[in-house]
């Protein structure tokens, strides 16, 4: 049933990002390492592109410590375009926001996790009857960082044994743009996403800020 929901609304989604405009503002979630490269190009190109925020996370599930960063960036689109190189060739995820989606999109939401608990979050967004689409979407397609945090009690031998067990497997980590149909929701969607250990921010937030 999850499956399908998210099936229906990414067919409805609208992937494109060729809407003109000398600036946008985007989204560049992975490793640690690739965010770094991500940031530190920002940081050089300051005249060109302002870093909005970063996060790094981590989340518990289960057994497993999930870490990720991810940054938002605006400015010149050229530069956007070289930051998302960086991003795709070290396996992270990407979306630019076009101001298109800004003006005709209501109620934007961004949210940033790993795909389970995506699918977790559409599910009871579903149950509870909140209406939303999917705007823009990807994925990683590297690994992000983990591990088995009860290791830390385990002599250094056998972590040294358990640990790489659990940091090669494919966690794939996601990043969504999505509408919510109405206002009234949006602070219902961030409950949900909280709930779930998803990053969300609306993104009317971001707007009055620029």
């Amino acid at each position: 049933m999850i499956e399908s929901k998210i099936k229906v609304l990414r067919k409805a989604a609208k992937v494109s990002t060729t809407q003109s405009s000398d600036k946008l503002w985007a989204v560049i979630a992975g490793n640690e390492d690739m965010v770094n490269s991500v940031a530190y190009e920002s940081i050089a190109s300051k005249d060109l592109v302002k870093i909005l925020f970063r996060e790094h996370v981590t989340i518990r599930d289960s057994f497993v410590r999930k870490r990720f960063d991810f940054i938002m960036v605006y400015g010149d689109s050229n530069k956007i375009r070289d930051l998302s190189l960086i991003c795709k060739d070290n396996g992270g995820a990407f979306i630019k926001i076009a101001p298109y989606y800004v003006e005709n999109e209501p109620n934007l939401v961004l949210l940033v996790a790993p795909e389970d608990a995506m699918k977790k979050f559409a599910g009871e967004a579903e149950k509870n009857s909140i209406g939303f689409s999917f705007i823009l979407e990807d994925r990683t397609t590297g690994f992000i960082e983990t591990d088995v945090y009860l290791t830390e009690k385990l002599s250094g031998f056998i972590r040294n044994i358990v640990d790489p067990l659990f940091k090669v497997t494919d966690v794939v980590l996601v990043t969504l743009l999505i509408s919510v149909h109405e206002r009234d929701d949006v602070r219902r969607i961030c409950e949900i996403a909280s709930r779930n250990n998803i990053f969300a921010v609306d993104f009317k937030d971001i707007v009055e800020e620029e």
